[in-house]
């Protein structure tokens, strides 16, 4: 764990993993549990492939197991602030370590990396996992970084339809975006949704997952490298 500052300049803590030879650096925002062992296994991966990862602690280091602390933890969040604040202030640290940040987030995650591509110059690029906020938050006209998002079409949490008009207000405000959509349920990319488990509507798929960690990689290494 290291400590960074926001642009405020208040101080957060955030999980850090340093690649032996990084291509870039990259910013891994939570789901809703939290810094869990799992989102922190990702910043892993992140730099066992080549980038510097950082995860900041957007709960202050509460995380959970049980879906409805979960969501009272996520409705306690302010997302704005935590986009252009703590978010923000990671993609600082990082650069100001050379070379070019990507972010990147999952569930909630996936929608605070819309909300900061908007409000955060220091991105280079941004890759969204199966989450976007209310579309009339999202402002496509100040998204300059290019976007990879991957969608689940079974999704009962973000709708696909929803999906459909965010792709809209992307291609109307001429975002350079790729997106991809996947057969298949909510978290798709985390290997301990295990559908009826935590929570009934998630589902990992290990061959979905691994086809959106390839391209996520590929995505980052061009815009990165």
């Amino acid at each position: 764990m290291i400590e960074f500052k926001r642009p405020d300049g208040a101080a957060v803590q955030g999980y850090l993993v340093e690649a032996e030879k990084a291509f870039g650096s990259v910013v891994v925002i939570q789901e809703w549990w939290g810094l869990n062992d799992q989102i922190l296994g990702v910043a892993q991966r992140f730099a066992q492939a080549g980038f510097t990862a950082l995860v900041p602690d957007l709960y202050r280091g509460k995380k959970t197991v049980e879906a409805e602390e979960a969501h009272h933890l996520m409705s306690g969040l302010n997302f704005a602030e935590a986009a252009s604040q703590d978010v923000r202030g990671a993609l600082q640290y990082l650069k100001a370590r050379g070379g070019k940040v990507g972010i990147t987030g999952y569930c909630m995650g996936g929608a605070l990396t819309l909300l900061a591509s908007s409000m955060a110059s220091e991105a280079d690029a941004g890759v969204v996992w199966y989450g976007y906020p209310p579309l009339e938050y999202v402002d496509a006209s100040k998204i300059t970084v290019p976007l990879m998002a991957h969608w689940a079409t079974q999704d009962a949490a973000f709708a696909i339809a929803g999906v459909d008009a965010l792709e809209e207000k992307l291609s109307a405000a001429g975002v350079r975006y790729e997106g991809h959509r996947y057969q298949a349920h909510h978290a798709f990319a985390n290997e301990t949704a295990q559908g009826p488990g935590r929570i009934p509507i998630t589902q990992y798929d290990a061959v979905w997952a691994q086809l959106a960690w390839d391209r996520t990689l590929r995505f980052f290494g061009r815009e990165l490298g």
